[in-house]
């Protein structure tokens, strides 16, 4: 970069308009040109768009994802339920929550988040809330998760069929704070996980005031591939 051009860059900067008012994510719509799916998978798509955005014409490939929900199970110690599970493209045995994909046409976010509970922790929950949406990688995915805080927990009565990655995996108990410790300390790296925890512990650290309720709007929920259109 040349010094002429740190120049242009520092003015450009100094004339946008300075932000005011509450921090929040705003859509923001462009003119899709072109799009063109790259790629079918078993899970989720990969996608080609060309749009305008302002006088550039962009084009963007992306995995263009159904959505997902996790939930953070708290039992009536203050314990959260993490999940050691085997992922493949990381090739590590991480810490998660009980999550999965939003692949159930017509199904509600709060009714697979209870399946996903009952699926991988033999669990239901009579209280429910959101605890908050996220982009786990905004510049590469469609992805929005919604994550879940789970309380009232009783075991459903029965244990469900696993397979897979899912045949082994492991289910810990652990104290908010201790997973808060591990988290900072740098052994724990799923994002989702590490996001809901963090959540929770500042929620129950100001006496769960400011939870969402179970059915709050999620306009960020994605459309996802359009063999998926029908969940949105």
């Amino acid at each position: 970069m040349t010094d002429e051009t740190r120049g242009d860059e520092s003015t450009a900067t100094i004339a946008r308009p300075i932000p005011t008012g509450p921090l929040v994510d705003a859509p923001h719509d462009v003119r899709i040109l072109e799009r063109t799916p790259v790629h079918r998978g078993y899970v989720w798509d990969l996608t080609s768009e060309r749009f305008a955005y302002g006088e550039d014409v962009i084009t963007r490939e992306f995995v263009d994802h159904t959505g997902a929900v996790a939930v953070l199970a708290l039992d009536d110690e203050g314990r959260a339920l993490v999940i050691g599970q085997y992922r493949h493209p990381v090739r590590t045995r991480d810490w998660e929550l009980p999550a999965g994909l939003l692949d159930v046409a017509g199904e509600s976010a709060l009714d697979a988040a209870a399946r996903e509970l009952a699926e991988e922790a033999d669990l239901q929950a009579s209280e429910w809330n959101v605890l908050l949406d996220v982009f786990p990688s905004p510049g590469g995915s469609s992805e929005s998760i919604r994550i879940f805080l789970a309380r009232g927990l009783r075991p459903t009565g029965s244990t469900f069929a696993r397979t897979h990655e899912e045949a082994d995996i492991e289910l810990r108990w652990i104290a908010l704070d201790e997973l808060v410790a591990a988290i900072l300390a740098g052994g724990l790296h799923n994002g989702t996980m590490i996001t809901g925890v963090l959540a929770a512990a500042r929620l129950r650290d100001a006496g769960w005031a400011g939870l969402l309720p179970a059915d709050a709007p999620w306009p960020t929920r994605p459309a996802g591939p359009d063999r998926m259109r029908g969940n949105a």
